[in-house]
């Protein structure tokens, strides 16, 4: 290579990921394949679950929201909880967002009661009996969390 050849040549014509790396990558890829697919063909029993506990409060209501954040809270007879606005109520708005993608993958009304309640451990859940989804609402953060602990308070 003549030095005209090699004057050319710019930072990035070297490998940006290195040979060894990207191995190492579909190496460790290649592990949890295997182990997901072993777990799951012995169904092995999932072990990373919140603490269990009795229910100390529960509290069946009907949400509402929209993308800007705003939602409505209301009793299944159709009594006001909450009216927020979306600074109040942009997490709440966001599990309403969540609940309609599950109802609609489960093809149920989308506008169904879902069941805030409180164990006796202090964890706060969500549950939606029609798809039986659920949430663990203390892994979202404190500030969240209290936002549906506030409609079981009232």
């Amino acid at each position: 290579m003549s030095h005209a050849e090699t004057s050319h040549r710019r930072p990035h014509d070297k490998e940006l990921v290195p040979r060894v790396m990207a191995r190492a990558l579909m190496l460790l890829v290649f592990t949890v394949l295997v182990l997901v697919s072993l777990a799951r063909l012995t169904d092995r029993p999932v072990t990373s679950t919140p603490p269990g506990g009795e229910i100390v409060t529960s509290r069946t209501l009907l949400l509402s929201g929209d993308m800007a954040g705003a939602a409505t809270v209301r009793e299944t007879d159709g009594t006001l909880v909450a009216d927020l606005t979306p600074e109040q109520g942009g997490f709440i708005s966001g599990v309403w967002r969540v609940l309609v993608r599950e109802r609609t993958k489960h093809r149920v009304a989308l506008d169904g009661p879902v069941t805030v309640l409180r164990r006796d451990t202090g964890r706060l859940e969500i549950h939606d009996p029609s798809t039986g989804w659920r949430a663990d609402l203390m892994g979202f953060g404190a500030d969240n969390a209290r936002a549906f602990a506030q409609l079981l308070a009232q």
